[in-house]
């Protein structure tokens, strides 16, 4: 089985610094393999058998906190996961809307639909955001750094962890999860 792990909050600023080269090195000391880790947001590709994700979660996060000294929250999926993640994107078949300003924000947990549907969140002119299962599907016109559509009022509104990929990130991590290694 094919898995996609998203580091949360490594190498933003001068918080949490990892080399890729020994995140790549902790999930092949963990026996995964075809370890492949893609730009330096904290994102790895691997293969292990199929397994559940919430205790291999737990597994890595341990063993990161083991090795590194540092706390880091998680977010796995699958190859086929994120297949349908790419194909269920609200907002790419919409005109006028500039891929470059899509985002995506994997949860850790499928939201409460008590809670989504009464959700307040104050967004910019011509933000948008659609929940779709364990992710948001986020358009930020003005860019994701200017938004107040993030990971921290995510988390607050809907009770669980998350982290952001921007779509152009979220589709290399597809194809790369496509690819063979050799």
């Amino acid at each position: 089985m094919r898995y996609i792990v998203l580091l949360r909050g490594i190498n933003v600023s001068s918080q949490k610094r990892v080399k890729m080269a020994d995140l790549k090195e902790i999930f092949e000391s963990l026996g995964f393999e075809d370890v492949r880790t893609y730009v330096q947001s904290g994102n790895v590709i691997f293969d292990y058998e199929l397994t559940d994700t919430e205790k291999l979660a737990s597994y890595i996060e341990n063993k990161i906190n083991q090795i590194l000294g540092l706390s880091i929250n998680i977010i796995i999926r699958t190859k086929e996961e994120l297949v349908e993640i790419v194909n269920n994107n609200p907002f790419v078949a919409e005109a006028n809307i500039a891929t470059d300003k899509l985002h995506v924000i994997f949860l850790l947990d499928v939201p409460d639909p008590k809670t989504t549907s009464h959700l307040d969140i104050k967004k910019d002119k011509n933000e948008e955001f659609k929940i779709v299962c364990r992710e948001v599907y986020l358009y930020c016109p003005n860019g994701y750094g200017r938004t107040k559509l993030n990971n921290a009022t995510f988390e607050r509104k809907l009770h669980t962890i998350a982290t952001t990929r921007n779509w152009k990130t979220t589709n290399k991590l597809l194809e790369l999860s496509k690819l063979e290694q050799t």
